[in-house]
């Protein structure tokens, strides 16, 4: 050291608001100035002259390092020239953190030097520990000349392994050309270096370091000065950061972040939103940042929400609310939307993050459920459920507004029989046009229901009088009068309507569709399409015919239903030509009742049909014992109605029979009616036919009551006809020409003619000077009980 004279390493530190922050004992040396009398002063209590350049390298251009000529006030009262080096520091965010100042307080020679020395010697060498990095001095070989201990306990390595060690040899195999090619544009450019580099240590650990470096020229050779700040931390913040950002564009939720106003009412503008946001609501991002999420509310809906949502917002609370908004094709969306506020690290509410739940697929899904838990599927309307629901809702409204609510039950005629003779499908139809056809005859607010099968209700709320009522059920019963078109048909419908009338009829929804049914059931069965309002007098009537109906099933049950034998006899002979089998009820209560009493309500309710099989059963039965005791020959005729021969099976269950009876061919006959024929010629063709494949004859009844189609009786083939009972009494009361013209239709069509219901020897005589083949009536004898009816056969065929 005798050929110079050793600096003063003084070396302190200042924030980035120019106080001193740092102090080194070259400083206490040097200035005469204890730490703690300096700590926190401004540093310009340092300069004698210079303040001017100070401010300007302190608040210049960051990245540069400064060197400027200043006097300082040193101790002992000196004013002392120097030079003053500085050199900014970073956080690991890039930001400036304070400026490490190195003091220049005298030149010396350094010729004879190597160049470690050189180096060494320099004034930043005092304080290069003190970085809160690496720091590094690198020369053109890409060598380290110059480092401070941070590097050697990073990178694991001893100084002189440090001093015999590339640079670009510590760094992670694939960045090493980024490295060589930042070092060759610092040497040969003079730009800065700023790159990000993985060091690997000794033992293999990789650590991310952020280097920053300059060409600094020293004495005459250029070098690389720069610091390495560990990254580690902050690399673990960006991959979460990148981790969440990723989870962000892959969520199949919207999620839109917005600034916060701080402002009631005031517009949140849009920061952020995810793909998912784009894809549901069809606004790609660029379109909507900036702006307040508002600009997607659907006009005039969802008020209340959205009231809940400004509130939530004002208060800077969370929310969750279920609303619809609009996609850029104005096509509605429902949106369940979460608001959440986020503080910033006062504490203060910064932005709202909002996650979006296209919920429109479920909304519809569960509209489409309600629709079939509330609705009939075949007809779309409302069902049951909802029938009373709706009800209930009309009569709590009503009682507000003292207002009339009137309850229309419906029920189809014979609609069984419209299933039977067209098929199902052909039912399914005439229910739909049914249900678009009392649609269209009541208001928006009032309800068609379809109760069962074919039986429907009407709701007809805020009847503002009973004329406005009758008018409206008016148009319900013209309805009816137009027959529905199916296959080349036309299936007229008929319907039975009952009315009722709050609160006149009954205060509760049971009560008034009760009174309904009763007064629909009042009118069942007559065929006009009759409109019957409520009365009070119905019940009793109506609760007689259910009665009736209760007991009829109880009577089959009890085998109360017998059947009585009453003779045909031949005209001009006088001999048995068979037997009609005739229906009798043992009642427990009223004794023995003829059909007039009971059948009516058997046909109504269906029992008819369990009925005619047991009545079937027993005349073969009978049948079989005329058979066993010689009359084979003389047949058996049943009545069965439409309802009965309409079913499917009954053709199968009379060969059946047969069989099971051991009847032969002839033994059996069934009479029918003529119009129930001619309701359904196709199935009367039909069953003829068959009739006449099993040997069982076919009697038309009621020939002369109505219209007939005569070519169609003649398709029939029929065994014989039989007058009606009206037209057969008509001949001794001056109708004798139309009975003639009748028996001489039978004749021509090869068809015995029967007259029935004869009663004296006048309409006998007459009858039989008509033309009449049979006759049969209490003139011959009663109806008889089977061994009876045996006893009466043996006598007058053996006499």
């Amino acid at each position: 050291m005798s050929e110079f004279e050793a600096p003063i390493r003084a070396v302190f530190l200042v924030d980035a608001r120019g106080t001193v922050a740092g102090w080194n004992a070259g400083c206490t040396q040097l200035f005469g100035l204890t730490p703690a009398a300096v700590l926190g002063q401004p540093a310009t209590l340092l300069l004698a002259g210079g303040q001017a350049e100070w401010e300007d390298a302190l608040h210049g251009a960051p990245d540069d390092e400064r060197e400027l000529a200043v006097d300082l006030h040193a101790a002992h009262g000196r004013i002392l020239p120097a030079s003053l080096a500085l050199v900014p520091q970073f956080d690991a965010g890039g930001g400036l953190v304070e400026h490490t100042v190195a003091v220049l307080a005298q030149q010396f020679a350094m010729d004879d030097a190597t160049e470690s020395e050189r180096v060494a010697r320099a004034p930043l060498s005092s304080v290069v520990d003190l970085f809160p990095g690496t720091f590094y001095a690198i020369n053109r070989d890409g060598r380290f000349v110059l480092w401070n201990h941070n590097m050697e306990r990073m990178l694991e390595l001893m100084p002189d392994e440090l001093a015999a060690t590339r640079a670009v040899d510590l760094v992670d195999l694939p960045q090493r050309p980024q490295f060589i090619d930042g070092m060759r544009r610092v040497f040969e450019h003079g730009e800065e270096l700023q790159l990000e580099v993985e060091y690997v240590s000794k033992s293999g650990k990789e650590t991310p370091f952020l280097l920053r470096g300059s060409r600094i020229r020293c004495d005459g050779e250029d070098y690389l000065f720069g610091l390495g700040i560990d990254i580690t931390e902050r690399r673990a913040r960006e991959t979460h950061l990148r981790l969440r950002e990723r989870a962000l564009h892959a969520a199949s939720n919207g999620i839109v972040i917005t600034r916060s106003s701080g402002e009631p009412g005031a517009d949140n503008l849009i920061e952020y939103v995810n793909p998912a946001f784009e894809r549901i609501t069809g606004y790609p991002a660029d379109e909507v940042i900036g702006l307040d999420s508002r600009f997607m509310a659907a006009p005039g809906m969802d008020d209340n929400e959205r009231a809940m949502l400004r509130d939530a917002i004002a208060r800077r609370t969370s929310v969750n609310v279920v609303l619809r908004n609009l996609r850029k094709n104005g096509e509605l969306f429902w949106n369940d939307l979460n608001i959440t506020p986020v503080q910033d690290e006062h504490g203060a509410v910064s932005h709202f993050i909002g996650v979006i739940n296209d919920v429109t697929a479920l909304k519809q899904r569960t509209a489409r459920l309600e629709h079939e838990v509330n609705h009939d599927a075949l007809t779309g309307l409302a069902n049951r459920n909802l029938m009373w629901d709706r009800l209930e809702q009309a009569l709590h409204l009503a009682g507000r507004q003292k207002s009339l609510v009137a309850t229309v039950l419906i029920d189809l005629n014979d609609f069984k029989a419209i299933n039977d003779t067209f098929g199902h499908e052909a039912g399914d139809v005439v229910l739909k046009v049914v249900a678009r056809r009392l649609q269209s005859s009541v208001r928006d607010s009032d309800t068609v229901a379809r109760m069962s099968g074919d039986e429907f209700v009407l709701v007809l709320t805020n009847q503002p009088s009973l004329r406005f009522t009758l008018r409206m059920v008016e148009r319900l019963r013209r309805s009816f009068a137009i027959p529905v078109a199916f296959g080349g048909h036309e299936i007229p419908v008929g319907a039975s309507v009952g009315v009722s009338l709050y609160p006149h009829d009954g205060n509760t929804a049971a009560e008034l569709v009760r009174a309904a049914d009763v007064a629909m059931y009042h009118g069942k069965g007559n065929g006009h399409n009759d409109v019957n309002f409520f009365s009070s007098n119905m019940k009793a009537s109506t609760e007689a015919k259910r009665k009736i109906e209760s007991e009829l099933h109880d009577a089959i049950e009890r085998d109360e239903l017998f059947l009585l034998y009453q003779p045909r006899v031949a005209t001009h002979s006088g001999r048995m030509t068979g037997f009609e089998a005739l229906l009798r009820w043992r009642h427990p209560e009223h004794g023995v009742l003829p059909p007039g009493h009971f059948l009516t309500e058997a046909e109504e309710s269906g029992a008819i049909v369990e009925i005619g099989r047991r009545v079937l059963d027993q005349a073969c039965a009978f049948a079989g014992q005329l058979a066993a005791i010689g009359f084979g020959n003389v047949p058996v005729t049943v009545n069965v109605s439409y309802r009965e021969y309409s079913q499917p099976g009954f053709v199968a269950g009379l060969a059946e029979r047969m069989a099971r009876y051991r009847l032969a061919p002839g033994s059996l006959q069934l009479d029918l009616r003529i119009e129930g024929l001619i309701r359904n010629p196709t199935l009367g063709r039909e069953l003829a036919e068959q009739l006449r494949e099993l040997g069982i004859g076919l009697s038309v009844d009621g020939f002369g009551a109505g219209l007939c189609d005569l070519g169609y009786l003649e398709q029939l083939a029929a065994t014989q006809v039989k007058l009606a009972r009206d037209t057969a009494h008509s001949a001794l009361d001056g109708g004798g020409a139309i009975v003639k013209s009748l028996v001489d239709i039978g004749h021509n069509l090869n068809m015995q003619v029967v007259g029935e219901a004869v009663e004296t020897r006048p309409q006998m005589e007459f009858l039989t000077a008509l033309g009449c083949d049979q006759l049969q009536g209490i003139w011959f004898s009663e109806p008889l009980p089977p061994e009876a009816a045996q006893r009466l056969l043996q006598e007058r065929q053996l006499a």
